[in-house]
């Protein structure tokens, strides 16, 4: 197979036919050779039954669907498990990632580049969208001390040896932009056209939003337990300081009775410190405990056409 196009899907009966329509279109002045591999991850709606229509009439269409909701970077992972292609393209299912960039990215990879990233020019999202995603990726840049770009995502064209990197990979804590940032390779990136959301709206919440930024820093970064050690260094000091000071004045006779406001500042201070280090830890411990379970990254229920 010389070409993949993996999707997630999630809540997309209404999209599927006309994703489906415009990467057949756009792929077919690529190659004949080709496939698209849609993971179905469980969607509540009717998504799967209009894959299966469409995989009866096109054998170019692979189908999977999960077992129950994974999220959406799992779904992506088991599509590059079964995809086949020597070139994979990443994508998301709302429209928004326009199925006809495709052919730009495919001729910017054939430049000599093993991953070429979409990087979306004029995002159509929501000023907060925007706005918290840009605050985000500065705070992760800083934490990892790798640079990203927050106009890029999961859209993008993988060498298969990229590809196969990252499904050695196999970290219950998945993020597919940032492990492609993380294998390295010869990269480039483009500008292409975001589009809007073609219907609904997305169902990536608040809180999934938050969960996912967790679990990307947490699983790449140790600089916030490294942030906790400077902290604790530094309160060392000020409180050395501090009581060279104290019993300086306590010999010389200029303290009597110790301050009772100062006294409850610092156990409050450091009370609230000690719980919000614990807390950072138990964190960490959290994911090498789910790590250490080793169970399967996602579950397929059902295949079609492969």
């Amino acid at each position: 197979m010389f070409l993949s196009i993996v999707i997630p899907v999630y809540q997309a009966e209404e999209i599927i036919p006309h994703l489906i329509s415009r990467i057949v279109a756009a792929v077919s002045t690529i190659t004949d050779d080709y496939e698209i591999v849609l993971v179905d991850d469980c969607s509540k709606d009717r998504s799967w039954e209009v894959i299966v229509n469409h995989c009866l009439l096109n054998k170019k269409i692979k189908a999977f669907k999960l077992s129950r909701n994974f999220g959406q970077h799992h779904a992506i992972t088991a599509g590059l498990d079964y995809c086949t292609g020597e070139w994979v393209v990443v994508m998301d299912c709302d429209l928004q990632d326009k199925p006809e960039e495709i052919i730009n990215l495919f001729n910017k990879a054939q430049e000599g580049f093993d991953i070429v990233f979409a990087k979306r020019h004029n995002r159509q999202d929501t000023f907060w969208t925007k706005y918290l995603s840009r605050i985000f990726f500065k705070v992760y840049s800083y934490l990892t001390g790798m640079k990203h770009d927050f106009s890029i995502a999961n859209f993008g064209i993988y060498n298969k040896k990229v590809i196969d990197v990252i499904k050695n990979m196999r970290e219950p804590m998945r993020a597919f932009f940032t492990m492609a940032k993380w294998v390295g390779f010869n990269t480039e990136s483009i500008n292409v056209e975001h589009g809007k959301r073609f219907q609904g709206k997305s169902m990536a919440t608040a809180s999934k939003r938050i969960n996912l930024a967790m679990d990307i820093i947490l699983s790449y970064s140790d600089k916030p337990l490294r942030i906790i050690v400077s902290i604790g260094f530094l309160i060392s000091l000020c409180s050395f300081i501090a009581a060279f000071s104290i019993l300086y004045k306590y010999f010389f006779g200029h303290i009597v009775v110790l301050g009772y406001t100062s006294i409850i500042i610092s156990i409050w201070f450091l009370s609230g410190l000690i719980i919000f280090t614990l807390g950072i830890i138990g964190l960490y411990i959290s994911k090498i405990f789910s790590g250490i379970k080793n169970r399967p990254l996602y579950i397929v229920d059902k295949i079609i056409n492969a």
